[in-house]
């Protein structure tokens, strides 16, 4: 794995990039800035890395590397573009921009720059979402038909996000959540591996709003629900919900002729897959209440444990984009992926209660399995 990683923005989700990193010692992180001094001396002083004296010293450090964006999703565009112009790889944290137009544009200056950008999140090159991709191309559960995508976090307003703090000490950005909405912030998690496994959206038929018009004094917020009928071009149909109102539920179920494969966790790397196979007893048809745990050949990818909410590993996207560059190919979440994910998510998230049927203008190829996957 050539080159090496400099993060721009040193808040909340940096901490959890930085515990990732921990248990993949090939990564070596060169460097970090913060526009907020007292942030960046707490992130480096924790986590023992070299602080940077501004954004030159960012561009210059990041060379020969990629470069990961964690700054507020406001500022995802001004930094990337900046990062792009400089001829260096983005690795940008969801959501990639907040316009289709803007992403448009740093997919433009990228391949004129000859460099790429990718986003945020990453959980598709995990274990479970691979163990369900290597499934579904085995057939297991036989031709998917329908998806069942949840991603419902709890009534969010009312818990103690005041007590929410990253292992540096970086609270939890309550604010930026909320103005940017959870469907921006989480609907990646599924969608990419939707679009992963069975290429791109034709159509969204979606509807959002905000059900908690005032979350903690901030006011003005994104939609806090939002769900979605996605006609994908392979046939396949899938229903995504996102909130923070309804009670935590983050299970995926894909519905096929065979039976039903599950995931019961989209923010666990290592959730285990299962497979329920549809069973006729007695006249009555039902999916059987023993299910089979499906399993990968090898070894995967090194884990990381629990924290919060998450047992995620936030590296796997920034080492695939560096053993991609050293390889001479495209990222897996970069490009075209990227747009795609993108545009299907603003799509979703900007839908009200009478947007109706919108027809996608982006595309992507069906994305490559894991070599430990095949």
């Amino acid at each position: 794995m050539a080159g090496g990683i400099v993060i721009v923005g040193c808040g909340f989700v940096a901490d959890l990039y930085m515990r990732s990193f921990a248990v993949m010692p090939d990564l070596r992180v060169l460097g970090a800035w913060d526009r907020d001094p007292a942030r960046l001396a707490a992130f480096c002083a924790h986590w023992k890395v070299p602080a940077l004296s501004d954004m030159a010293a960012v561009i210059a450090a990041g060379r020969g590397g990629v470069v990961l964006n964690l700054t507020n999703p406001g500022a995802h565009f001004a930094v990337s573009r900046e990062l792009l112009a400089a001829g260096l790889h983005v690795w940008s944290e969801k959501p990639l921009t907040l316009t289709l137009d803007d992403a448009r544009a740093l997919q433009a200056l990228a391949a004129e720059k000859g460099v790429h950008i990718a986003s945020a999140p990453s959980s598709v090159l995990s274990e479970s979402a691979q163990t369900l991709g290597r499934a579904l191309r085995q057939g297991v559960a036989g031709t998917p038909r329908l998806v069942y995508a949840e991603l419902d976090d709890g009534f969010v307003p009312q818990a103690p996000v005041g007590q929410w703090r990253s292992a540096s000490g970086a609270p939890w950005p309550a604010a930026d959540e909320f103005r940017t909405g959870c469907t921006l912030e989480h609907a990646g998690y599924w969608l990419a591996w939707l679009i992963a496994f069975f290429g791109p959206v034709r159509t969204v038929v979606a509807a959002s709003a905000e059900l908690v018009p005032d979350k903690l004094g901030v006011t003005g917020g994104a939609p806090d629900f939002s769900v979605a009928t996605l006609f994908f071009r392979s046939g396949l149909v899938a229903r995504l919900t996102c909130s923070i109102a309804a009670p935590h539920d983050h299970r995926l179920r894909v519905i096929g002729d065979k039976g039903v494969i599950e995931v019961p966790e989209a923010w666990n790397n290592a959730a285990r897959v299962r497979f329920r196979k549809r069973l006729v007893i007695r006249r009555r048809l039902l999916e059987s209440p023993l299910s089979r745990r499906l399993r990968l050949p090898g070894p995967t990818h090194p884990q990381v444990a629990r924290e919060g909410a998450a047992a995620m590993n936030f590296a796997l996207g920034p080492a695939e984009m560096l053993d991609a560059i050293a390889a001479g190919r495209p990222p897996r979440l970069a490009g075209d992926f990227a747009l795609h994910l993108t545009e299907v998510t603003l799509a979703i998230q900007s839908a009200g209660d009478s947007t109706g049927a919108q027809a996608m203008t982006t595309t992507c190829a069906p994305m490559e399995p894991m070599p430990w996957a095949l």
